[in-house]
């Protein structure tokens, strides 16, 4: 959990979202409380690390409008809906659209507290898993087009000289950009590397 992350409170019910402020500064979380979906989206940055506790109704936007809004500016925060016992067809829409946990009225202190807790290290991880895949997207993009082949062809299994013999290079050329990828990668040895293509196809890159 990072120390700057944030609790995003969004409920019309002033006495419900004090109380929650309260609870939630009592462990020593910052916290924002908004009163609806459009004060929080005028003062909402994607690039701001949290959790946002939303309840299902109020005036306006309702809290599944919200989150398809959240959604729709590219927001990946970890949602908590607060839903009443009528509303739970509700809050499990909310689920299937991407929210990561709902609590039904009326909640102790800890159970919701636990679920924040869940939601600020999830959001802490996917964050530095973002970072990750950046930074070696960048470094990706550092590669030469002979060095990616090369790269391509090495975590593949293949030895230097049928990578030669593919490319129609020779086996001391091959070695040359082998080591040159190695270097820009950061890669120690062959783990490292696959590892890091691997990663790479996983998020979604064209590491070719």
């Amino acid at each position: 959990m990072v120390p700057e992350a944030t609790v995003f409170i969004v409920d019309d019910d002033r006495d419900l979202r004090d109380a929650l402020c309260w609870m939630v500064e009592g462990v020593g979380l910052k916290v924002k409380p908004f009163a609806n979906g459009d004060d929080f989206l005028a003062a909402y940055d994607p690039d701001e690390s949290g959790c946002l506790v939303i309840d299902v109704r109020m005036p306006g936007m309702s809290g599944l409008e919200l989150q398809d809004e959240v959604a729709a500016r590219g927001g990946e925060i970890p949602i908590i809906v607060i839903t009443g016992y009528g509303d739970v067809p509700t809050a499990v829409r909310a689920m299937k659209k991407g929210a990561a946990d709902f609590i039904e009225k009326p909640f102790s202190d800890q159970a919701l507290l636990e679920k924040i807790y869940l939601c600020l290290k999830c959001d802490s991880e996917t964050r530095s898993r973002s970072k990750r895949q950046g930074e070696l997207h960048a470094k990706l993009d550092r590669l030469t087009p002979r060095e990616r082949q090369v790269m391509e062809l090495v975590v593949v299994g293949q030895t230097s000289k049928t990578i030669a013999k593919n490319l129609e290079i020779s086996v001391k050329t091959v070695e040359v950009h082998r080591s040159r990828l190695m270097k820009k990668l950061g890669a120690k040895n062959l783990a490292d590397l696959i590892g890091l293509v691997r990663d790479s196809k996983g998020s979604g890159a064209d590491a070719q």
